[in-house]
């Protein structure tokens, strides 16, 4: 059983999109989707640098080009596939990379979707000088008592011990001299408090762009991460893409639904790495790959056909195994 992960703001690192730009069409699709968000995803692919592509209205396009980009290089989703997902979920803005491999939104519409909710999150989180810390240990009841002792939020819960608090430069800055008892505190780089109240303002632009959406409703299970749920129609998964700027994302909710469900493999689509050092932890025994660059391809696919059961003979000749359990370090 196979799960489909995109991951979130942060994820980005310099130059991460060379590689993938060597592929036969790469440089016309990111040139195409340049287009439709108003911005050089080819420069801040493999030019820019850290502080250009940590702006907030440049990191969630470009992330949700890279892991359609990846995901389309993998080619999972055509109807003589070895390997098609089971499943698939994201990490914040990866929601919505996961709605279009899921066919709820076209690739058009997520890009304008995407480029309008970065803007507006920037917009949003200009007003007042905010940020995010990860909390890494100590008890999670604990933590999140505690984070809100201190008027911070607990923005994500991703599970395996890291939770992380959004909050004005002055509670994150109480936070690292007050830690959680048996928890470490590590300042990230964003430039927001990302699903907290402070992003109200973003709401409602996204509330105002959602009725020109064309939806549909997924044709695989979409695994939400507002609450772990599987959301069977469209219109809820926008109407939850909407709200999660505002809100927490739980993260480990979705890995507990990943496991109900039985899944036996993970692939994160680029720029990988985030979402699989977080199941490495919480799911021990499940096969994971986080997908970097192209030379990676034939084990995602590979472990994608042996998650759904594909014997060997059927597989493409092309594939070559590799070691998809190769530890990757979490960002």
């Amino acid at each position: 059983m196979l799960v489909l992960v995109a991951p979130g703001q942060g994820a980005q690192t310099p130059g991460f999109l060379s590689p993938w730009l060597e592929l036969p069409g790469a440089a016309d699709r990111l040139a195409g989707w340049s287009d439709a968000v108003g911005l050089d995803l080819v420069r801040y692919g493999t030019k820019a640098d850290a502080d250009e592509i940590r702006d907030t209205k440049v990191a969630q396009p470009l992330l949700v080009a890279a892991g359609l980009l990846s995901a389309g290089e993998l080619g999972l989703f055509g109807a003589d596939s070895a390997g098609r997902p089971d499943a698939v979920a994201g990490h914040s803005v990866g929601e919505i990379t996961a709605a279009v491999l899921a066919g709820v939104l076209s690739e058009q519409d997520a890009l304008s979707f995407v480029a309008a909710r970065g803007r507006a999150m920037a917009e949003a989180a200009a007003v007042t000088e905010t940020g995010m810390s990860a909390v890494l240990g100590g008890d999670q009841e604990a933590v999140v008592g505690h984070l809100a002792a201190l008027g911070l939020t607990p923005a994500n819960i991703n599970g395996a011990g890291q939770i992380v608090a959004a909050g004005t430069l002055e509670q994150l800055a109480a936070l690292a001299e007050q830690r959680p008892e048996g928890a470490r505190v590590r300042s990230l780089a964003v430039a927001g408090a990302f699903h907290t109240d402070h992003m109200a303002p973003a709401v409602a632009a996204l509330e105002a762009l959602a009725p020109g959406l064309t939806v549909s409703d997924p044709s695989l299970p979409y695994v939400s991460n507002a609450d772990g749920q599987k959301v069977d129609r469209g219109a809820d998964v926008v109407r939850r893409l909407v709200a999660q700027v505002s809100h927490p994302v739980r993260w480990d909710l979705c890995m507990e639904t990943f496991k109900q469900l039985g899944v036996t493999g993970i692939i994160e689509v680029s720029p990988g790495g985030t979402l699989v050092g977080i199941a490495k932890r919480a799911l021990p025994g499940v096969r994971t790959l986080a997908l970097k660059t192209p030379d990676q391809l034939d084990a995602a696919r590979e472990l994608a056909a042996e998650a759904a059961g594909v014997p060997p003979q059927d597989r493409p000749e092309d594939s070559t195994p590799q070691d998809a359990t190769k530890e990757h370090p979490q960002r």
